[in-house]
């Protein structure tokens, strides 16, 4: 693995690029000038300002350049495996009853738990230059398999070294509030107040904690037990998100809303009511195809109320070892056009501006634009629809990703 810092700089003029518009139409011949890490000026290449002419070029060679993308809800760090439970379910068992055999959330717990940080650091390590592969340049990963502050702080520090070990921007999300610990049985108000008043405000401290997340379901966290951790990372400061609507409807996502929440994610069975809400709070929704695929769901996600409300949609891996071991953001995006007939447009706006806007990263990712961080990708494809028609194939030419040439290289 090379450090992050040994990575070459991405300072010059990258030329010979066919920008994608917003909209993923017809891309335009384009000329990005990098300095100092940051894009300094993005237009057409016989419109380059004196000023940049002399930079050192790095040819795009005729390559396909968007903005890196954004991963922004995985589960990334734990330790185990959890392949039996997918013969499980093949087998006719469902998430509630995988759960309630001792499979689940709390089996990747245990595991977690044995893992020293350093063997949860070199497994996440593997995992994350998968999704690197795939262009990713900003990711989210959440704690959630420590359910306890010494393990729920360990998951979060190997979230901060990874990001600093590859150069990649990682937002950590504290999700404490995930599934009920064995040692708490019968004692969900008693674990939401340690989370709320021990766990949360000591991770805080620690500088570990971006955002907060609860699972709001009938097998986790009831919707008052959820509106308390609300509570408490809004006394802290701290933005929100949740896990909503994927198994019934809970209400989640119009609580969320009420709490100004960054993101609902899964949402398959999202109301009219919560749509309302969360297009009022500029809430995102995050949908998950992987998820979706693997537990073989029928409930699709409110997508056409969703787009007529004109609530952003965006997609993510949701990487986890039981319901989502994906580690590919394209294959996500091909998912997300054929279960959930986004379109393309759609789909790329969803690994890209809405996925950073559900990290609070709206202001540094998910666009080309002069001031950003130079965070961008040059695909081998004729066209932005091969981004979501292939899957299996990786089209990635270079990654530039925090200013720096992160993989592959210029020709």
């Amino acid at each position: 693995m090379k450090p992050a810092d040994h990575y070459p700089s991405a300072d010059g003029l990258w030329t010979r690029l066919r920008l994608l518009p917003e909209d993923a139409g017809s891309a335009s011949p384009a000329t990005i000038a990098v300095a100092q890490g940051r894009i300094a000026w993005v237009g057409a290449p016989d419109e380059l300002p004196a000023m940049y002419a002399g930079l050192p070029v790095h040819d795009g060679g005729g390559a396909l350049v968007t903005p890196g993308l954004v991963d922004c809800h995985t589960h990334l760090v734990y330790g185990g495996r959890r392949a039996n439970e997918f013969a499980m379910r093949l087998a006719g068992a469902t998430y509630e009853e995988v759960a309630k055999a001792g499979g689940g959330i709390v089996s990747t717990v245990r595991a977690t738990r044995e893992a020293s940080e350093d063997e949860l650091f070199a497994s996440g390590a593997a995992r994350l230059q998968s999704l690197l592969a795939d262009g990713v340049c900003a990711i989210e990963i959440k704690s959630g398999y420590g359910l306890s502050l010494e393990h729920e702080r360990k998951q979060l520090r190997v979230a901060r070294r990874l990001g600093e070990a590859f150069g990649v921007t990682v937002k950590t999300t504290f999700l404490g509030a995930h599934a009920l610990p064995p040692e708490y049985a019968g004692r969900s108000s008693e674990y939401i107040d340690l989370v709320c008043k021990e766990m949360l405000p000591a991770l805080a401290a620690e500088g570990l904690v971006d955002a907060v997340d609860v699972f709001c379901e009938r097998i986790a966290f009831s919707l008052e037990e959820t509106e308390r951790v609300f509570q408490a990372a809004q006394a802290l400061g701290i933005p929100v998100k949740l896990h909503a609507e994927q198994l019934s409807d809970m209400d989640g996502a119009a609580l969320a809303a009420r709490y100004g929440a960054l993101s609902c994610d899964h949402i398959e069975h999202l109301s009219a009511k919560g749509i309302e809400a969360m297009k009022k709070a500029g809430t995102i929704a995050v949908l998950l195809p992987g998820a979706y695929y693997t537990l073989r769901d029928t409930h699709l996600p409110p997508i056409e109320a969703l787009r007529a409300a004109g609530v952003p949609m965006a997609v993510s891996t949701d990487h986890n070892p039981g319901t989502s071991p994906t580690l590919s953001l394209l294959l996500m995006v091909n998912m997300a056009c054929t279960l959930f007939r986004l379109t393309v447009p759609e789909a790329l706006a969803g690994v890209t501006t809405h996925a950073a806007r559900a990290l609070g990263l709206q202001s540094t990712h998910g666009r080309i634009a002069p001031g950003l961080p130079a965070n961008f990708v040059l695909w081998d494809v004729s066209e932005g629809a091969e981004l979501a028609y292939w899957f299996g194939q990786r089209p990635l030419r270079t990654v530039v990703r925090q200013g720096r040439i992160a993989s592959g290289a210029a020709a």
